[in-house]
């Protein structure tokens, strides 16, 4: 467990999405699904693999930042880190300088998140198991002691934390053996992105259909007439008993929200998505507020800064889904933490996936709260999107509408040496020959 940190590497990894349309929806119509892409080298020759998720122009930003920050992991070791990982995550966001560009949020913070999921890789690498199971193999203590629960104690104490902990323990065996065979439910994207046509929602969600997918979401907040057909046309095809859920990205004022979704609700949609500001803490609990009587709830958290904000979101009884995101939050350590105070505020989990590697990073997370924390299957699934898995050395595994729980050591971060080589912006053969056009 030495395995001192002896270089830092971070590079800019871009994926030309926004040519298909691939992400589209109302407030980002052409993202390239990017990465700020972190490799973590060790004197003993293991490497840990890390990376945050963004869309396009702004990596170069967030690979400053990386870098900025590196110095404070160089001459670590792995056991030094570990053995006090919540002193840990407090040196990368309390620095007296650095944080003042956060704190806890932004571009910093996506940063501090690329260098904490390299760590936990390199972690589950050396315990030659998944981070899954990392996670589910570590008593309750040890859980508790990775979780910064400062400005967050007025919702959950690290006393309540460790009791939840501890209660999971009945039964979950059981969990992760189910979680073994069976997997966890997904619900899927991929068909319905705001900037493709109804030729192409209608192929994918036949195809999605036969493979098994009963949980769809569709992106809307353009336009609402088109968001009306749009809606017929995936219920439509769906069918009445599957699920639908709907997704905004924002677009939105409060009033409008509500208004808006309220003309969609013949649709029967499971939720709304980022109706509004991700910021709007009390502009969600009144969009929840007004649309509970029509069965509607609200889910949000993909651009949610950290787990102060989803504290006041839970407080206020502003979303009835929590959307955490492996990349947005400071890594693992943060995420602990929202999927602790949402089971004790009884508030279902269903990760954010929408990105290039978000989908092999997340499945981690909520195997964990199945099996360690929430012991429940209510409500819950996680997003799915079919793009560029081929890229990572530890693909998603989907069977049946289901993640199946990775089986190679680390955190799924690893990305192929010729793909990272080929799309580095600006001097990868993608984006030359995108360059000479």
């Amino acid at each position: 467990m030495k395995h001192r940190i002896v270089n830092v590497t971070v590079r800019d990894v871009r994926f030309p999405t926004s040519l298909e349309q691939h992400g589209s929806d109302a407030m980002h119509t052409d993202p390239d699904y990017s990465t700020a892409y972190v490799v973590i080298d060790t004197d003993c020759g293991l490497q840990g693999f890390g990376f945050t998720f963004t869309l396009g122009k702004g990596t170069d930003i967030v690979v400053c930042a990386v870098q900025a920050l590196s110095g404070l992991v160089v001459g670590k070791s792995l056991q030094e880190i570990v053995s006090d990982f919540r002193g840990f995550y407090r040196l990368l966001t309390s620095d007296g300088q650095m944080r003042w560009l956060g704190p806890e949020k932004g571009v910093i913070h996506l940063a501090t998140a690329a260098l904490l999921n390299a760590v936990w890789d390199l972690w589950a690498r050396v315990e030659g198991k998944p981070l899954w199971k990392l996670l589910v193999d570590m008593a309750p203590e040890q859980i508790v002691s990775c979780i910064d629960f400062r400005y967050i104690t007025d919702a959950l104490t690290e006393k309540e934390a460790l009791e939840i902990l501890v209660k999971a323990q009945e039964g979950k065996q059981q969990r992760e053996d189910q979680m073994l065979r069976e997997g966890y439910p997904a619900y899927t994207t991929s068909c319905a992105w705001l900037g493709y046509s109804d030729q192409q929602l209608k192929q994918l969600c036949t195809d999605a259909l036969k493979g098994g997918w009963t949980k769809f979401k569709v992106k809307v907040g353009a336009d609402l007439e088109d968001d009306i057909r749009r809606c017929r046309l995936i219920r439509e095809m769906i069918g009445p008993n599957n699920t639908l859920m709907i997704d905004a990205n924002q677009r939105w004022d409060v009033g409008e929200a509500i208004s808006w979704v309220t003309s969609l609700s013949e649709f029967k949609p499971l939720w709304i998505e980022e109706p509004t500001s991700p910021d709007d803490i009390l502009g969600h609990a009144t969009i929840s507020k007004a649309l509970a009587p029509l069965g509607i709830g609200v889910a949000t958290g993909e651009q949610c800064h950290n787990r102060v904000m989803f504290k006041q979101f839970l407080q206020a009884s502003a979303l009835q889904f929590v959307q955490i995101d492996s990349c947005r939050l400071g890594s693992v350590n943060e995420n602990l933490a929202v999927l602790l105070m949402a089971h004790k505020f009884q508030v279902p989990v269903c990760p954010h996936a929408g990105g290039v590697g978000l989908c092999e990073l997340v499945q981690h997370l909520i195997l964990f709260d199945y099996v360690c924390v929430s012991a429940s299957l209510d409500n819950r699934m996680c997003e799915f999107v079919d793009h560029l898995h081929e890229h990572f050395t530890s693909p998603v595994v989907i069977q049946d509408a289901h993640y199946m729980p990775p089986k190679d050591p680390g955190y799924s971060c690893e990305m192929l040496d010729s793909s990272v080589r080929k799309h580095q912006f600006p001097e990868g053969d993608v984006w030359k020959l995108l360059a000479s056009k």
